[in-house]
């Protein structure tokens, strides 16, 4: 297959969402401290798209990873573990003439000054990726398309691979994009491109601190006016929670039976991130901010027109974050994205899809590695249907989401 040119609007979806992207051997160290002081370093796996897999395959969706690996043990290992979350790695690809990519890190905070990470990416399987060798039946097989900006970073023709793959055309898969800046990748500077990308998406998750970095926009609702075209624009705010910016302008993802009568090439079911109605049950932003602790209407917090919003036809949701006690933090965007898809899979409404991000974010933030056990389906739907002072008062520590399924177990018999 050299290219999305084969008719793959016309196939039915095989799955829920499908995740593109490069995954690497993480060697996570056993103490803290600086890389040349660390003495042994423990074996995982890392990658933004294949952990967002993960975490939605755990969360009893139908998840696909697609990627390029060497054909050596560590390649091996990706798979062979990606797959025991429940994902389907069929359409990986073996690259005989390239390795598997690996990285080190410290265990310190990634936003931290002392935080270091050693890539040894360069050349690796993935990075090979382009229009001409991915299986395009495979990742226009979903009802959502997930990609990120670091597989633009990876080389020249792994960015056409994301143009290609953003680019409109009949039948594509509602596309979701997570900007996923990172410095040390793009070495001229020009992550101006991700912003290019991004436009071209349906869904976006974008970090405040990474549009300012990247970008040099700041605030929420810049960074909307710089993102005009996606139907759902996700701006991460840290501790302060996250705005989402939705229209109705594009309707959600395909229906499962996208091949079918009604539902040919090119047609979507309102499931999902399209229509005011499917996008959630909460007023337009009529000015003030939500508040942690109940809705107070002098809370602090970003403000919106309603003139600007009109012009958008945008609804705007503000929610906050939960407080985690934190063990590491890692992972937890990829988790949150996860947790958000996860609910529009399900048809929920826009705040739920946020709040169902915290709480995947925050089992990830209460665990050392990139990756864990996502909390019960029916156990988050009680945290998300709390009310905003309740939901304001949680606090989560490490082992909340075992706990609740010990608890469970008690009580069934």
């Amino acid at each position: 297959m050299s290219g999305p040119a084969a008719g793959t609007a016309h196939a039915a979806t095989t799955t829920d969402v499908v995740c593109l992207g490069e995954s690497m051997v993480t060697f996570l160290p056993s103490q803290p401290g600086r890389l040349a002081d660390v003495p042994s370093f423990g074996r995982g796996i890392g990658g933004a798209e294949s952990n967002v897999a993960c975490a939605l395959a755990a969360a009893g969706h139908r998840a696909t990873w697609v990627g390029r690996v060497g054909a050596d043990g560590f390649g091996d290992h990706l798979v062979e573990t990606i797959g025991g979350y429940g994902v389907d790695t069929s359409a990986v690809r073996r690259d005989p003439d390239r390795p598997t990519g690996i990285y080190f890190r410290t265990a310190t905070d990634r936003g931290a000054g002392a935080h270091e990470v050693a890539y040894y990416r360069a050349g690796s399987a993935a990075s090979a990726m382009s229009p001409a060798n991915v299986p395009y039946e495979e990742l226009f097989a979903g009802r959502i398309l997930h990609l990120s900006g670091i597989t633009a970073a990876l080389s020249a023709d792994c960015l056409a691979l994301l143009r290609e793959l953003t680019a409109p055309r009949p039948g594509r898969p509602l596309v979701s994009f997570d900007v996923n800046h990172r410095p040390r990748l793009w070495r001229d500077g020009d992550a101006g491109v991700l912003l290019e990308l991004a436009r071209r998406c349906d869904l976006v998750f974008v970090g405040e601190d990474e549009a300012e970095e990247a970008w040099g926009i700041v605030g929420a609702e810049a960074i909307r006016a710089a993102l005009p075209e996606p139907s759902v624009v996700v701006v991460k705010r840290g501790s302060a929670g996250a705005t989402v910016f939705a229209s109705g302008r594009r309707p959600g993802p395909r229906s499962s039976n996208a091949g079918g009568a009604g539902n040919g090439p090119g047609s979507r079911s309102t499931e999902g991130c399209g229509g005011e109605n499917a996008l959630g049950s909460r007023p337009a932003y009529a000015g003030k901010a939500d508040s942690a602790a109940g809705g107070a209407e002098d809370a602090p917090g970003p403000r919106f027109t309603e003139a600007a919003q009109a012009a958008r036809g945008d609804t705007v949701t503000v929610v906050p974050a939960l407080h985690v006690d934190v063990v590491a933090a890692v992972g937890a965007g990829d988790a949150f994205a996860a947790g958000f898809l996860s609910a529009t899979l399900r048809g929920l409404p826009v705040r739920d899809r946020v709040r169902h991000g915290h709480l995947m974010a925050a089992a990830v933030l209460t665990v050392p590695g990139d990756l864990t056990e996502p909390p019960a389906r029916d156990h988050a739907d009680r945290l998300v249907a709390l009310d905003d002072g309740a939901w304001g008062r949680l606090r989560l520590g490490p082992g909340w989401t075992a706990a609740d399924r010990a608890h469970e177990e008690v009580r069934t018999p």
